[in-house]
């Protein structure tokens, strides 16, 4: 991955001054300018990850399901701590992920008074203290790659916001806050935190642009300007929602245009604002995505209007939130709910695309799932007095904490869908003579014979592996890869695969995620 859009513009930068810009800009391939995220970049999974520790407390079904969501790149969240353990846990997955090559996502997810004191309360007391807690954040990340998703909610709710046009503040209405400055500290820190992660040389930032169920284009444009988006990579939809991707998919596009539109330079367009742009609300009909192009050309109007031409492979671009979205959003039943609160935990919902950084859409630069799938959105009461959810009919986990149910369903009713595991561990793993002593088995549980198979997974930073046996170990990192020896190298159908080896430091604890040429195990 690498940060191209602010990489180009420094070189272009440096190159004029020694009166060579042309010649850097000829030098350039043709698709440099609009690749914020490398295409051809692997997404980090995370040997620590939230679901592999939710997994270490499951038994059975739970237990693999757990497993199974864990072998797929997901975000890391950064919630809380001090400055200094925020940088630790930033440098944790950046060098984890710089290790092996790939690219971690990270969500930076701690600004005053986040989600409203809702469901996902919490965050710093205080600009002062959620800028050193940014600031902890960027030191950690340091020179290393990285896609960051900054705040969550972060500018589709506000306190104490009155949005451009409006009259009167939205709902966010917290007493504790001064509502003649909330608004504008809540700028303040997001613009800080968008200097503080694109100063960095490696990272991707992208701002919330909420989704196609919320706020129209011209809203949330005005919101994203305000926040800084000029200076970061762009922004991201559907963070811990179910929107159809075809729909994030046009309203990436209209949110990019409607940006390039309202931030123009041009004398031509000086006279446009943010809330003259199409939107999902109109002229299309929200419902109804046959009628989606008619935004479209909307937007082919605006541009001709005011003589700029549309280059979205060069606007600010998006990233998507497919972890949920496989079926899209519930519809609620009709009339049962005085508050169906739709986003909470809502029944028969399905993983969507995996995660990849392979785009044909110019705006998206990336799939991800950055909402952990499984994790629970808090106890939904829909309208009720609680503590059960109605629809579920039993007490939903609090925010945060695994709900064993909905990962099962989304499993089940993921869209495109994932394969169970066609491979089978098993592992022992005793103290020996001041280290440990493991003892792997790998069955091929497919009906495909694996050629010169490989099987990785980690060990903890103070351990060593000395020796080994019955395959040929190597490390990366926390990441250990044991390949199949050169006189066994196949693993047929039903066959069984074992090896050993020695190793220093603390007895290691049973590993949890195994994956055999890329895909994942089941662990007995």
């Amino acid at each position: 991955m690498h940060s191209t859009s602010r990489r180009l513009s420094r070189s272009i930068t440096a190159a004029a001054c020694l009166g060579l810009a042309g010649s850097v800009l000829a030098a350039l391939p043709a698709s440099a300018a609009n690749d914020v995220v490398d295409p051809t970049s692997r997404l980090f999974v995370d040997w620590q990850s939230s679901t592999l520790e939710h997994a270490a407390g499951l038994e059975g079904a739970a237990r693999d399901d757990a497993l199974l969501l864990a072998s797929f790149p997901a975000a890391t969240w950064i919630t809380s701590g001090t400055p200094a353990e925020a940088q630790a846990e930033a440098d944790r997955v950046a060098t984890a992920a710089a290790a092996e090559g790939a690219i971690p996502t990270i969500v930076v997810y701690n600004l005053p008074f986040r989600d409203c004191a809702q469901y996902s309360s919490g965050g710093a007391a205080n600009t002062a203290e959620y800028n050193a807690w940014v600031d902890g954040v960027a030191a950690g990340i340091g020179d290393r790659e990285a896609i960051v998703v900054l705040e969550p909610d972060g500018l589709g709710i506000i306190p104490w916001y009155t949005p451009a046009g409006g009259s009167a503040p939205e709902w966010c209405q917290p007493a504790e806050l001064d509502s003649a400055t909330a608004a504008a500290d809540r700028f303040t820190q997001l613009n800080h935190a968008v200097d503080a992660l694109t100063t960095l040389p490696s990272t991707s930032v992208y701002l919330d642009g909420t989704h196609t169920g919320w706020l129209g284009v011209g809203d949330i444009t005005d919101r994203l300007i305000k926040a800084g988006v000029e200076r970061a990579d762009g922004f991201f939809l559907n963070v811990s929602n179910y929107e159809e991707t075809a729909k994030l998919e046009y309203y990436a596009g209209w949110v990019s245009d409607c940006l390039a539109l309202s931030t123009s330079t041009a004398a031509s367009a000086a006279w446009w604002d943010p809330s003259f742009c199409a939107s999902q609300y109109f002229p299309a009909t929200p419902g109804d995505i046959s009628t989606w192009p008619l935004t479209d050309a909307a937007y082919d109007k605006a541009f001709a209007d005011t003589g700029l031409v549309r280059d979205r492979a060069n606007q600010k671009h998006a990233v998507l939130d497919t972890s949920r979205n496989g079926q899209g959003p519930w519809t609620a039943p009709a009339g049962k709910y005085s508050d169906p609160e739709v986003w909470c935990n809502p029944p028969q919902r399905g993983l969507g695309r995996t995660p990849t950084t392979a785009s044909t859409n110019p705006v998206i630069d990336a799939y991800l799932w950055i909402k952990v799938p499984g994790e629970s959105d808090g106890q939904c009461y829909r309208g009720t007095g609680g503590p059960l959810d109605p629809e579920r009919g039993m007490q939903d986990p609090p925010a945060g904490q695994w709900f064993a149910e909905q990962a099962a369903e989304l499993i089940a009713l993921a869209q495109p869908p994932i394969s169970r595991p066609t491979c089978e561990v098993t592992q022992t793993v005793k103290t020996w003579q001041g280290g440990y002593l493991t003892r792997v088995k790998v069955r091929n549980t497919g009906t495909t014979t694996l050629p010169d198979w490989s099987l990785r997974f980690a060990l903890s930073g103070d351990q060593a592996v000395t020796s080994s046996w019955s395959a040929d170990l190597s490390r990366t990192g926390d990441v250990v890869t044991a390949s199949s020896p050169s006189y066994r190298s196949d693993l047929r159908p039903g066959r069984t695969a074992s090896f050993g080896f020695l190793g220093t430091g603390a007895p290691q604890s049973e590993s949890l995620l195994f994956l055999l040429d890329g895909k994942p195990c089941t662990v007995r």
